[in-house]
């Protein structure tokens, strides 16, 4: 049943946003992991990389919760709710710097997909502030995705 402020609408950009903020954590900690554990030639530009990567990603899931509970309902949280909700796989501890620099790519292609449906459902709904929150964080994204291709490029 729908609040008062809620419409079908907004119900399905909260859903999207909650998605968001999932696969946002996740990604987090999966880069967090790889900065972590990441070795070889690469080791220190990548270490940095991740680092940057996953100090960006903490203040983006907490803006994109702040907008969940602008709009009314509560963020999802602890890790293993948050697992369960997150469609970005787990890497393991000991793999290689590049498969760690591809598995992170996929991710992020894996959370832009879901930007993309946040960012249309908030169109839809005429809802400009979440709309151009996801248009920004389609940009961060897509640039990291970029970047961390352009890495694996022989």
């Amino acid at each position: 049943m729908l609040t008062e402020k809620e419409t079908p609408q907004s119900t399905e950009v909260l859903a999207a946003l909650r998605q968001v903020v999932a696969d946002s954590y996740a990604l987090l900690g999966q880069t967090h992991i790889c900065h972590w554990n990441v070795r070889g030639p690469g080791f220190f530009a990548l270490h940095e990389a991740f680092e940057q990567q996953y100090t960006e990603l903490f203040t983006a899931v907490d803006d994109i919760a702040e907008r969940v509970r602008a709009l009314g309902a509560l963020a999802p949280g602890g890790l293993s709710n948050l697992a369960k909700m997150s469609q970005i796989d787990e890497i393991e501890e000991d793999a290689p710097a590049e498969k760690m620099v591809k598995h992170l790519a996929d991710a992020n292609r894996a959370l832009v997909a879901n930007l993309v449906v946040a960012r249309n459902l908030a169109g839809e709904a005429d809802d400009d502030q979440t709309e151009d929150l996801m248009i920004e964080r389609l940009q961060v994204h897509e640039k990291t995705i970029w970047m961390l291709d352009s890495y694996l490029v022989h």
